[in-house]
This record gives structure tokens, sequence and C-alpha cells, in this order.
């Protein structure tokens, strides 16, 4: 956790109410009121919208240190654009909207650092709809293999590295904007060609450089290269 992280913590944690939320429970919901912001301490938060055809598309999958339900701070939009779903048993810090932009503008120091980090956010955004729109099908999966290695990986001693969170398919079209199907084909192509392999929903990466290189890689920050 970094400075700004630490310090956005700790007001969640000094004003917040201290929740846990079970597998599958919805924190907010698409078209909600936005009532509240959300510090997460632990677990794992899927971000998602639904398209005008009943699709879904995940935007994040938010650990800890993350903030969710922040779009509605300072804004005149009072409700939620996304739904937020409960991937794995979560501890989160709530906050309400009115109290959470009091704190802020009473402390012009914290809102610096809130600013900080939500400009980081930002960055992590557009980067990752910039992939989705210009690299194409295959790219936006690749892209998004990146993605979840710097989140979620941990390197093996054989050199290589396991997305130490389980994915399936669905999950992986959703944030990938694309249909379970083609995620089928082209998972199963990588696995023929050695670049990765799965098990039980772990995907464990053998050849990050070959993804990298697929999509001219610019080897962004890692803050900003994450799936959350």
């Amino acid at each position: 956790m970094d400075n700004t992280q630490e310090k956005i913590h700790t007001l969640f944690k000094n004003h917040g109410i201290f929740i846990k939320v079970d597998k599958d429970s919805k924190i907010f919901l698409e078209g909600e009121r936005a009532e509240e912001v959300f510090y997460i301490k632990s677990g794992a938060i899927q971000i998602s919208q639904e398209t005008e055809s009943g699709k879904e598309l995940t935007m994040r999958i938010c650990g800890p240190d993350s903030i969710i339900g922040e779009n509605s701070l300072f804004c005149h939009l009072t409700y939620n654009s996304m739904t937020a779903k409960v991937l794995e048993p979560s501890i989160l810090y709530v906050l309400s909207r009115k109290s959470m932009e009091q704190l802020l503008t009473e402390q012009p120091m914290m809102m610096v650092e809130y600013m900080k980090w939500l400009q980081i956010e930002n960055y992590k955004h557009q980067s990752r709809l910039r992939d989705l729109v210009l690299n194409g099908k295959k790219g936006a999966l690749f892209s998004t293999l990146i993605r979840l290695t710097n989140t979620y990986g941990k390197p093996l001693e054989d050199g290589t590295i396991i997305i130490n969170f389980p994915f399936t398919n669905l999950e992986i079209a959703n944030l990938c904007g694309t249909s379970r199907e083609m995620i089928n084909r082209m998972l199963n192509d990588l696995k023929k060609h050695h670049i990765l392999s799965f098990d039980k929903g772990y995907i464990t990466i053998h050849d990050l450089k070959f993804l990298k290189d697929e999509i001219s890689c610019e080897n962004c920050p890692l803050q900003i290269c994450r799936i959350d």
C-alpha cells in the first residue's frame, strides 16, 4: 500500500462503518440511488454494467485497498451506473457520500491525496479502454491477461506466473467485451502453443513476453496496467 492509499484507508477506518459481505452479494445495483462509498479492506468485488442487449461487461475486478462507488462524489449523478457483485467473502469500510464529501472538504490535504488516487484510476481505465478498442478481440484478451498477471500474478520457481485468482471463461469474456465461445477458442489456441495453461479456473502464463509483443505493449507502470 502506497502513502496515498494508506491515508485514504485511515480516513475510512476512522470514520466509516466496518461490514462483512458474503460471496454473490450485491453491494449496489445499476440504477439504484448512489448513497455510499466503499473501501475494500479484503476480498474481491466485480464492477459491471449491462448493455442494452443484456450482455454483461465487467469494468473492474477490485481487490484490497480499492474504492468503489466513488463516481458519485461531488457530482449530480445520484444513481449508480454499474453493479458491484461480491466474488469472494469481503470486508469493507462504508462512508455515506455526504460524509465523504464533507471530510474531504474539511481536510484539503486529504482532498489532494484523493485526487492523486483518482487520477491514477482514470489512467488505468483509459489505458484499458484504449487496448480494448484498438487491438481487436485477440488484443483485448492479451491485454486483459497481462493486466490480470500484474494484478494477481504470483511468480513460480520455473519462471512461469500463476494468476492467483480463479476466473471462468465467461468472466474473462466479460472483461474483454466479447463472447465466451471466442475466448474458449483463443485460450485453447494459446494453450496449444504453450503460451499459457489453465487448471480449475487458475491460469498460468508461460510466455508473458509473447503476449506483450503481440500487442506492442508499452510497458506502462504496473500501478496503471491493472484490472482493478
